[in-house]
């Protein structure tokens, strides 16, 4: 009993795709502290809860439906295909319940318990993720331009269910996001290249498998990282100290990128994927370190 129990846990787990929660839930902390910030108020409060506990149900729930939409590709690619609706052990339509019940009923919690704007705003992220970018993944590689559109949203989620409105500061810590997105998701294209494929999920790496466009696509937004990532220090959110992190961070992830493009290889060369994993591996540690360290230096 008690490891069926387990069993049916991990099964949710990997539904809701939790680890990616995880981060999301992360990243809208950030909005939120920053908006409590502006306000001159304790980023740790009731409000706090709510609003992450809102975001996290969206998230797991938007998850859900996406491995409901997809569970037919997941099925065709061997890293997913030991996910519970390509494996048998959930139905479809118990998954598509658990995804509509999180996504709107986190919707409307975050609409009573934070704000009207963030419950809609919610909404239409969830609403953008699932119509458009999980589509568009089986026709174009723009899906990876129109997907960074709600992957970016977290940390304004944040934001306005502290504020309640969107401001210019929000629009910097959505560039960040949106920017950051490229390599991240590029490099995992390239990664697992051969999956994609075989589930005709048009990446870029998939599409066009000389990996010259994609190269070119991680080093100009890496490069732009650097940039839009001071942005912070302009408008008084941190200070000199996430200045200097900033510019070395991104400059150290630059340094990941161009690995990428010397030794120039096709991504169906086996020899490429190091490259493109420590370019994963170095896009997932600098998110979280930049938004610390830009939090722990606030005001300065």
């Amino acid at each position: 009993m008690l490891q069926q129990l387990f069993s049916l846990l991990h099964d949710y787990a990997e539904l809701t795709k939790a680890r990616i929660t995880s981060l999301i839930v992360l990243t809208a902390w950030c909005g939120y502290f920053f908006g409590a910030h502006r306000l001159g108020i304790s980023s740790w409060s009731l409000g706090l809860l709510h609003s992450l506990l809102g975001v996290a149900l969206v998230s797991s729930g938007t998850a859900a439906l996406n491995e409901v939409l997809e569970s037919s590709v997941d099925a065709r690619m061997r890293r997913t295909a030991s996910r519970p609706l390509p494996s048998g052990r959930m139905t479809r339509a118990h998954a598509a319940a658990v995804g509509l019940a999180l996504t709107l009923g986190g919707s409307a919690y975050l609409a009573i318990y934070a704000n009207l704007l963030t419950g809609l705003l919610v909404f239409l992220t969830a609403l953008v993720y699932l119509a458009a970018y999980t589509p568009l993944k089986k026709v174009s590689p723009v899906c990876t331009f129109v997907g960074a559109f709600p992957g970016a949203m977290p940390v304004v989620l944040g934001w306005t269910a502290a504020r309640g409105k969107l401001e210019i500061e929000t629009l910097i810590l959505f560039a960040i996001m949106f920017v950051w997105q490229f390599p991240h998701f590029l490099s995992i294209a390239w990664l697992y290249r051969e999956d994609y494929a075989q589930g005709d999920i048009r990446m870029l790496p998939v599409v066009e498998s000389d990996g010259k466009s994609t190269v070119w696509r991680i080093l100009a937004y890496s490069g732009a990282l650097i940039p839009v990532s001071i942005l912070p220090v302009a408008l008084g959110m941190s200070g000199r100290l996430y200045l200097v992190g900033a510019i070395l961070m991104g400059a150290a992830l630059f340094r990941v990128s161009i690995g990428m493009a010397y030794p120039q290889l096709p991504a169906t060369a086996p020899a490429s994927k190091p490259s493109a994993r420590r370019l994963l591996r170095a896009t997932i540690i600098y998110l979280p370190a930049l938004f610390a360290l830009m939090m722990a230096n606030s005001g300065s």
